[in-house]
């Protein structure tokens, strides 16, 4: 896990507020704008936060975008979607996020 760091020092959005977006369904920079106010000010966090936004799991490497793919294929729980990707098997902080993409297909 990447820490709880500040990503957007102009409006005070750690890491783990954007995390907590994605979890909500925050998937684009203009949805993470919307639910955090990160990017609204200088714009200099955009590349991190797209960055974050790409990832689903740290301790594995695991991307959004392969973890969507897997509950297009039929992965329908958090752990089938670890059987595929490795999201999830490791520390577990990622579960809710890959709950998340099951739920809203995306």
């Amino acid at each position: 896990m990447a820490g709880n760091r500040m990503i957007c020092h102009c409006k005070q959005v750690d890491y783990i507020a954007i995390r907590k977006a994605m979890i909500e369904g925050a998937r684009t920079i203009e949805e993470i704008k919307e639910k955090t106010g990160a990017s609204t000010s200088c714009g200099r966090c955009t590349g991190a936060i797209e960055e974050i936004l790409a990832s689903v799991c740290g301790c594995t490497g695991t991307s959004l975008a392969s973890v969507v793919e897997a509950v297009k294929n039929g992965a329908d729980t958090v752990e089938k979607v670890g059987e595929v990707t490795g999201a999830g098997t490791a520390c577990g902080r990622c579960k809710a996020l890959v709950q998340n993409v099951i739920d809203t297909k995306r």
